[in-house]
């Protein structure tokens, strides 16, 4: 059996993709050699089959995304990132959170029937329009994005949507967001936070201290396998230094209770112990 079929697109930035492109450097740097066991062979092809053959496995398997979605999803493949002033964020197609992780947070909202969601990073937003379509038509997504410019490319998704006007867009930084939001009074039902890494553990502290995650509410943290960095051997990067971090904060703190998934890039979900 051959391994599957490969294909051009955004690099590798989940652990599975990074494996499945490893793999396939490992077989042809040993396809020349003639003496290597059939057995040793036929281990390599059935690594490649499991590790490349997984994500589009999910991908056929899961509900499809909706129209507004896929178009979502097209614009952010196209648009050009690297032309983008050097000194503003850094920014990539890779950041979207795409169908299969998009479809588990709509399930999210559907099952803890959630009305107010917040959003800390939008990036293209992606995951917030795909919430937002899980929401009862009087239901609210607030979604935090820094940079103005990928806020704008959002809002204009959301108005080919008829979820988009769920959706309210506040630019700034979180932290300031945040603090206004508690200041306020506002509760959120779901929390999803996307954004910079180093500030996972300031989020998800405002979150439980100032009362804007409800007593019930759920939060969910992407990026939490971070690539393998927290656990692969060698240099890490500042990225994977923050989400090592910040998962032993989160593992070591009596207030709540997590899972992590090991759903795209890593999915950790939190509630409130008791």
């Amino acid at each position: 059996m051959s391994a599957p079929a490969r294909t051009s697109g955004p690099r590798p930035v989940t652990p599975v993709g990074i494996l499945a492109a490893t793999l396939d450097r490992i077989a042809d740097g040993l396809a020349g050699v003639a003496d290597l066991p059939d057995e040793v062979r036929a281990d390599l092809r059935r690594a490649q089959e499991l590790a490349g053959g997984l994500d589009p496995y999910l991908e056929r398997c899961t509900t499809p995304e909706s129209a507004a979605l896929a178009r979502l999803a097209a614009v952010t493949h196209e648009h050009d990132w690297a032309g983008r002033d050097p000194e503003a964020v850094f920014l990539e197609q890779e950041m979207l959170s795409g169908h299969v992780e998009g479809q588990a947070l709509k399930m999210l909202v559907g099952a803890t029937r959630a009305r107010r969601v917040l959003e800390i990073g939008l990036f293209t937003g992606y995951s917030a329009l795909a919430m937002a379509e899980a929401l009862p038509v009087d239901g609210r997504l607030v979604a935090c994005e820094l940079d103005a410019e990928v806020a704008d490319l959002a809002r204009r998704a959301f108005s080919e949507s008829p979820a988009g006007g769920r959706i309210t867009v506040e630019v700034g930084p979180a932290a300031d967001t945040l603090a206004a939001l508690a200041a306020a009074g506002e509760e959120f039902d779901l929390v999803f936070i996307d954004a910079d890494k180093a500030g996972y553990a300031g989020y998800l502290a405002a979150l439980l201290d100032t009362g804007l995650l409800a007593p019930h509410g759920l939060v969910a943290v992407d990026n939490t396998l971070m690539q393998g960095a927290p656990w692969v051997s060698g240099e890490r990067t500042a990225n994977g230094d923050a989400i090592a971090a910040f998962n032993d904060t989160v593992a070591a703190d009596p207030r709540v209770e997590q899972v992590l998934l090991p759903l795209r890039d890593g999915l950790t979900l939190i509630r409130r112990s008791g």
